[in-house]
């Protein structure tokens, strides 16, 4: 009979510790193949470095960070208008983490090889920490190339942005010698239609590259607002142009962008996104006038590609706290983690997650090599189907994790639950899934030879397995399938998306995960819910690989 001590009413027993206080890069066997088979492991010392970081001081400052979230400022005590966005502490020292290791700068800053895959690595473990935060990251990171576009603006703003600094004050960009970039493009009557935009941009004194404009308008999302500057669209003339806008002027003055509410979102909390206006705001035009969308897409490619990593990493996230708590649980005389059941739906899980990482991976080694064509071709197509499938299996897959928590999970002080929230953003920012599927159909019609990239890395390993040799031809019928294009596009993308998977663990991966996912994605056995899994499967193996190695 169980004795209870001084008003105790009972024990605790049978729960798992949880998984913290532990090096994210050097436990992860998954993420370190995949960063050696693209050659980052020539950066292992800063991975490991960084990845020490995010799974000790980080992730109690992701915790804290989602907890208080940011709060809006409109005043000061005096009646001025200042728009500040207030953030926990603990906000700014991921933030400052992250700028100061690299994640902003590296591929631009460093003339060394594989910095984008060492930068993708640790994009992916900082979103182990917290993943709001990664917003105003990636953003800053991924306007280089737009800012660039015009050298004036290049040379005051570039140094600032690749300096390695994070300064959060709310003060002239210019007193600064760091600074973040954030965007804003959508508006409430056009969403991802941005030709519909209605924000006005007229030239201060004369009109041109480069040249100051004063926009008015409304903005519907304004991501991460207390950045010191903004991409923005807006309309010179029904021309649609992009603007890089300051929150202040040249003169000292605050720049009239008026934050009208911080938006409530289901996630990515600890990140502020607001709805904005502008009242005569100034900002320097990139390029030419009615070129907006081919500037600012130069921004857009890079945080769709930013996108794939960040869902990669909530399905990194999810399975390894799946199978740690499994693996520590005991229920029926078996740790949950040997039943039969449990195996069959962990497997899947770890499968469907180094599969994403896989052809994040993939890319960010294209990113390296972008002086190549067939590298560059692939890049354009893959992003697109990437983020339309990676982005939308990590809802389902978050869940399914975080059922193998059971109750705890679905508390709020559990990270899993933390990354089942964020798991949507991802398929919905920088255009969803529809919109990634007509930008597919548009490089079918208009550049062929881009397509053609994706499709030899694909054939590149036929005649390895016969299923998913059948799963080519039924690619290449959907691909041929015009009348219907527009109509089946979800699930041509889905087959690429599977096909490119596929390609890439065989030529690259584990042969284990590689047969796994061939048996399981291209046969009679394939559904919609995870744990259905062929019998044939090698689950100890594939379990023990992505099982926390501390």
């Amino acid at each position: 009979m169980t004795k209870y001590i001084d008003g105790e009413t009972h024990q605790v027993v049978n729960q798992p510790h949880p998984l913290q206080n532990y090096n994210v890069f050097t436990s992860d066997t998954v993420l370190n193949h995949w960063v050696k088979q693209f050659g980052g492991n020539t950066n292992n010392q800063r991975l490991i470095s960084f990845g020490h970081s995010c799974g000790n001081e980080l992730f109690e400052a992701g915790f804290q960070a989602n907890k208080f979230v940011p709060e809006h400022q409109s005043h000061d005590r005096f009646g001025h208008r200042i728009d500040q966005i207030n953030y926990h502490p603990a906000y700014h020292q991921l933030m400052q983490h992250a700028i100061e290791s690299g994640h902003v700068f590296l591929p631009w800053h460093e003339n060394q090889a594989n910095s984008h895959v060492t930068r993708a690595a640790m994009a992916y473990m900082h979103n182990f920490a917290d993943p709001g935060s990664g917003c105003p990251l990636t953003m800053t990171f991924a306007a280089v190339p737009a800012i660039s576009v015009q050298p004036s603006v290049k040379d005051n703003w570039l140094p600032k942005i690749l300096s390695g600094v994070y300064d959060p004050r709310n003060i002239p960009w210019f007193e600064k010698d760091g600074v973040t970039i954030g965007m804003a493009m959508t508006e409430k009557q056009g969403g991802s239609d941005v030709r519909a935009n209605t924000t006005q941009a007229t030239p201060v004194n004369n009109p041109g590259p480069g040249e100051k404009y004063s926009l008015v308008g409304h903005k519907w999302f304004c991501s991460a607002p207390m950045c010191d500057a903004f991409l923005v669209l807006a309309q010179v003339d029904q021309r649609l142009s992009c603007f890089l806008v300051p929150r202040w002027r040249e003169d000292g003055s605050k720049n009239p962008i008026h934050i009208q509410r911080l938006k409530d979102k289901l996630g990515n909390r600890s990140n502020a996104s607001a709805e904005i206006e502008f009242r005569g705001a100034h900002g320097w035009l990139l390029g030419e006038e009615s070129k907006g969308i081919n500037t600012i897409i130069q921004m857009v490619a890079l945080t769709r590609y930013d996108c794939m990593i960040g869902s990669s990493a909530l399905m990194g996230q999810s399975v390894r706290e799946a199978i740690w708590h499994t693996s520590q649980r005991q229920a029926f005389g078996k740790y949950l983690h040997e039943q039969p059941l449990m195996r069959n739906v962990l497997t899947d899980l770890a499968i469907e997650a180094e599969a994403a990482l896989s052809i994040s991976m993939r890319l960010a080694h294209a990113l390296d090599n972008q002086h190549n064509t067939v590298e560059l071709a692939l890049l354009r197509a893959g992003t697109g189907i990437g983020k339309y499938w990676i982005c939308k299996r990590a809802v389902q897959h978050t869940y399914e994790a975080m059922e193998c928590l059971g109750g705890v999970g679905y508390i709020n002080d559990c990270v899993i639950n933390r990354v089942y929230r964020e798991a949507p953003v991802n398929a919905i920012w920088e255009g969803s899934g529809n919109v990634q599927c007509l930008d597919l159909l548009r490089i079918m019609q208009k550049e062929p030879d881009t397509l053609v990239a994706v499709m030899e890395e694909i054939i590149k390993v036929k005649g390895v397995y016969a299923d998913f040799d059948n799963a080519i031809k039924h690619l290449q019928r959907l691909i041929g399938d015009q009348e219907n294009a527009i109509f089946h596009a979800r699930m041509l993308v889905e087959q690429f998306a599977k096909c490119w998977q596929g390609a890439t663990l065989i030529q690259f991966g584990d042969n284990t995960v590689a047969d796994a996912f061939i048996s399981s994605r291209f046969n009679s056995f394939g559904t919609s819910q995870y744990g259905c899994l062929p019998n044939n499967i090698t689950c100890k193996k594939i379990i023990e690989r992505s099982m926390p190695q501390i």
